[in-house]
C-alpha cells in the first residue's frame, strides 16, 4: 500500500526541468500557418495535452527557444495565470514536437523511473495540486514563485514503474471513455449545425430544386421546401423576420431572492459544445434566471469572442436556475424548437452580428440585447418545417445530453478513484472491479467507497 512506497522528490525522477521562453520570444508577429505547434493554457484542460487549435512558429524559430521544445512524454505545467494545469503529452498526440510559452514550464521524466501519466495524475489529484499551489501568489496575476527550483522540491510516493503504468492505465481507460463521448458529441453537434445551416441559412433544398439534383431528403420533407428563391434570394413564401419573432430574449422568471437554486457561471459555459459543467446549488442573489430548453449566450467581452454559450438541458425538471448577468437568454416561441436557438448562437454570421453589435469601454465591452434581438432570420410559413426540423435534431441533443451525462458519472468516479490510487489506499485489482461494474451498468449509478 502507500505507505510501503518510498518518497521521493521530483528532481530525483526527472530528467530535465527547463521554462519556457521569454515573452519577447513568442508574439503574434512570429505566428505562422503551419510548423511547430505553441502549446496555450486551453491545450491543459485535463491530464493528457488536448489537441485541437494552434497557434504555430517556423522550425528555425523553435530551434532557436530549442530549451522551451517538449516532446510526446513530457509533462507540461502552468507557472502564471490559470496555475495548478498539468497535463502530459500522450504517445498518440497530433504533434511530435510542441513549444510551450511564456507562462509554461515542464517535466521530463526519466522513463526509468517514472511514468509520465502517472505524475500528470498525481499533480490532479488533492495533494498533488496543494504541493503544486503552496508556493503561489495570488496577488495580481496568480503565479507560482521559482516554478522550475520549486518543482524539484515537491515530493510524492512512487510506487514501481509496472504499478505507476497500472494506476496510469485505469484512469485512462476512464478518461478515454470521457473523450469518446466528447468526440461523439462534437460529430453530433455538427450533424445538427449542419442541418440548420443547410434548411435555414444556405436554403439547400431550394437551391437543388432549382438546379434539378435529385433529392437528398425524404420524400416528405423534400416537398416542405418551396421550388425556387424569390427575387431577394430567399424561399418562396418565406419572410425574413427579427430574432424576437421567433425567440424570447431575456424571459421573465420568477426566483425570490435567497431561494437556492442550480448556479451556473461564465466559468461553467463551454467554448466550444452545449453540454455546461454540472451547476452547483447558490442562494439567488442577482442574475440571469433560465430554464432547460434555453440557450445561454455570453454578451461580454472576450467572452462573446471566445464562444461562449450553452444549450441548457442540464437542470432538474420544472426548475429555475440562474447565472451571470453577463449572459442572454434565448427561449424559442412555438412551434420553433428548443434547438434551435442553440443552432443559431453557434452560427458565425450571428456571431459576428453579435460582436459588432459591443458598446461600452474597453476591456468591458457587451452585445447590445436590442441589436442582438433584431438580427434577420428565414421564417418558414408552414409549421410543418419546424416540427420536422425538430424531429430532426432534437434527438441528436438528446443523444448529447446521455453521453454528457455518462461522461460526468465517469468523471465523479474517476475523481473518486484517483486520490484514493495514488495514495496506495486502493489497490488495482479492487478498481478494476469498480471499472467492470461502470461497464455492465453502462456507468449509471455507479461510486467508488
Amino acid at each position: 500500500m502507500g505507505g510501503e512506497w518510498p518518497a521521493v522528490r521530483v528532481e530525483d525522477i526527472a530528467e530535465k526541468i527547463a521554462m519556457g521562453p521569454f515573452g519577447s520570444n513568442i508574439k503574434v508577429e512570429t505566428f505562422v500557418a503551419t510548423g511547430v505547434p505553441v502549446i496555450s493554457g486551453a491545450h491543459l484542460r485535463s491530464v493528457r495535452l488536448e489537441d485541437g487549435d494552434f497557434n504555430f512558429v517556423t522550425a528555425a524559430h523553435a530551434e532557436r527557444m530549442k530549451n522551451s521544445n517538449v516532446f510526446r512524454g513530457d509533462v507540461i505545467f502552468t507557472h502564471a495565470g490559470n496555475i495548478g494545469q498539468a497535463a502530459y503529452i500522450p504517445p498518440n498526440s497530433q504533434y511530435e514536437r510542441y513549444v510551450i510559452s511564456q507562462r509554461q514550464f515542464y517535466l521530463r521524466c526519466d522513463l526509468r523511473k517514472a511514468d509520465p501519466a502517472f505524475v500528470s495524475y498525481f499533480f490532479h489529484s488533492p495533494e498533488g495540486q496543494h504541493k503544486l499551489l503552496a508556493n503561489a501568489s495570488q496577488t495580481g496575476v496568480p503565479s507560482i514563485a521559482r516554478p522550475s527550483s520549486y518543482l524539484k522540491t515537491i515530493e510524492l510516493s512512487l510506487p514501481p514503474l509496472s504499478e505507476q503504468r497500472a494506476i496510469a492505465h485505469v484512469l485512462g481507460t476512464l478518461d478515454d471513455k470521457i473523450e469518446l463521448n466528447r468526440r461523439r458529441n462534437q460529430t453530433l453537434e455538427a450533424m445538427a449545425r449542419a442541418l440548420f445551416r443547410d434548411w435555414f441559412v444556405d436554403f439547400g433544398p431550394v437551391r437543388a430544386k432549382m438546379e434539378g439534383r435529385e433529392p437528398y431528403l425524404p420524400a416528405d420533407l423534400w416537398q416542405l421546401f418551396p421550388d425556387r428563391l424569390d427575387d431577394k434570394g430567399r424561399p418562396e413564401g418565406w419572410e425574413m423576420v427579427p430574432a424576437s419573432e421567433l425567440i424570447e430574449f431575456n424571459p421573465t422568471e420568477p426566483l425570490r431572492k435567497g431561494t437556492p437554486a442550480p448556479y451556473l457561471d461564465m466559468v461553467s459555459l463551454p467554448t466550444s459544445g452545449s453540454w455546461p459543467e454540472p451547476p452547483v446549488i447558490r442562494d439567488f442573489g442577482s442574475g440571469m434566471r433560465f430554464r432547460n430548453g434555453d440557450t445561454l449566450l455570453a454578451r461580454i467581452t472576450p467572452c462573446l469572442e471566445n464562444g461562449k454559450a450553452a444549450f441548457v438541458k442540464c437542470l432538474p425538471d420544472d426548475t429555475v436556475g440562474w447565472g451571470s448577468t453577463e449572459y442572454i437568454v434565448m427561449r424559442p416561441k412555438v412551434p420553433v424548437p428548443a434547438g434551435y436557438a442553440y443552432l443559431l448562437a453557434r452560427d458565425n454570421t450571428f456571431r459576428e452580428h453579435a460582436i459588432r453589435s459591443m458598446t461600452g469601454t474597453s476591456g468591458r465591452q457587451r452585445a447590445r440585447g436590442d441589436s442582438v434581438a433584431a438580427f434577420k432570420l428565414a421564417s418558414p410559413p408552414d409549421e410543418n418545417v419546424w416540427h420536422a426540423f425538430a424531429k430532426q435534431v432534437m434527438p441528436l441533443f438528446e443523444s448529447i445530453k446521455s453521453n454528457a451525462m455518462a461522461s460526468e458519472t465517469l468523471a465523479q468516479l474517476r475523481d473518486t478513484l484517483l486520490p484514493k490510487l495514488i495514495s496506495g489506499e486502493l489497490r488495482i485489482a479492487e478498481a478494476e472491479r469498480f471499472l467492470a461494474r461502470a461497464e455492465a451498468l453502462d456507468c449509471t449509478k455507479i461510486t467508488a467507497t
